[in-house]
């Protein structure tokens, strides 16, 4: 393992006299002999952290088991950088779910050698969410980790190796809204609704967020009759409106003429450019302002305006 890391150190430092999608060398020797993805990290002796992590989360037997899986896997080093005291956390009982998280945001199902990764910016990983893949200073690079070794085969599947712990959004979608300061009465709305339960639920969830200026585009008093008791049912289709079931990605929703939302309502969605050639996407009327915005349990995009329902 030492020497595959060495081999692809010196391509990555000097692409010019070395291709990136140079193989590892195998562990193992004959393809028969080659272990999964648990014992060839084990062998290694590189991945003490990961592998005592995926065990504390519940990961080990899936890892074992026949995939295939492409893993993107920190060394210890690179569980070292984390603030002092992350690891120790992450590996109390308490945080087994956000653990399973962290871990299963460096796994993509299927197998992708390093010349597929650099074919892609964006990977959908194991967790829902998705890991960003990007060229910086000529170098690749998998969420903010450099890549030190590539190619390493295993019976269920491949490991690249990275020297950073990729951390994924571990916020649901209501906690995001919040942080962002600019979705007040979203939230209040959400409350007065009965449905921020619902948006912290396993879900996924793509949400159309309209801002607290979207909000002051309705008429005067509206939503303060919205928020009114009397109206919860209304309030409730109204937002549920904005929300549409599994994760929509922008690139998803510009293929898209309509999305059936939760309210069981169909959105019509508009596709155009703009007078630079850039594209407006339009769900109902209301532009998109923002996209992509990851949570734990959806993706959220920003539109600059309430969508009513007929």
């Amino acid at each position: 393992m030492l020497s595959a890391i060495i081999l692809a150190t010196v391509c990555l430092n000097t692409p010019q006299s070395c291709p990136f999608s140079a193989m590892a060398d195998s562990l193992g020797g004959s393809p028969h002999e080659i272990g999964n993805i648990v014992q060839v990290a084990g062998s290694a002796g590189d991945f003490g952290t990961l592998l005592a992590a995926a065990t504390q989360a519940g990961l080990a037997e899936t890892l074992q088991s026949e995939g295939p899986f492409t893993v993107f896997a920190p060394t210890d080093e690179a569980f070292a950088k984390l603030p002092r005291g992350t690891v120790e956390s992450l590996l109390r009982p308490e945080n087994k779910a956000k653990l399973a998280l962290i871990l299963t945001y460096h796994v993509v199902p299927g197998v992708l050698g390093s010349e597929e990764v650099l074919t892609k910016t964006a990977l959908p990983t194991a967790n829902g969410q998705r890991l960003s893949v990007q060229m910086v200073k000529g170098a690749p690079r998998i969420g903010n980790a450099g890549i030190v070794a590539t190619d390493v085969e295993a019976s269920n599947g491949v490991i690249h190796v990275i020297d950073e712990v990729i951390i994924p959004q571990t916020k649901d979608i209501v906690g995001v809204a919040t942080d962002a300061g600019s979705f007040k009465i979203l939230a209040a709305a959400l409350a007065a609704a009965d449905l921020v339960e619902v948006l912290q639920g396993k879900g996924p969830f793509t949400v159309l967020a309209p801002t607290d200026e979207a909000f002051g585009k309705l008429p005067e008093g509206t939503v303060e009759s919205l928020l009114e008791p009397a109206n919860k049912e209304k309030l409730r289709t109204i937002l549920l409106y904005h929300v549409v079931p599994g994760r929509v990605y922008a690139d998803k929703v510009m293929t898209l003429t309509s999305a059936l939302t939760v309210a069981n309502i169909a959105a019509p969605i508009v596709v155009k450019k703009s007078a630079k050639g850039t594209p407006v996407v339009t769900v109902d009327g209301a532009t998109v302002m923002a996209t992509d915005i990851e949570a734990s349990n959806g993706v959220i995009h920003v539109i600059d305006s309430v969508i009513l329902p007929d």
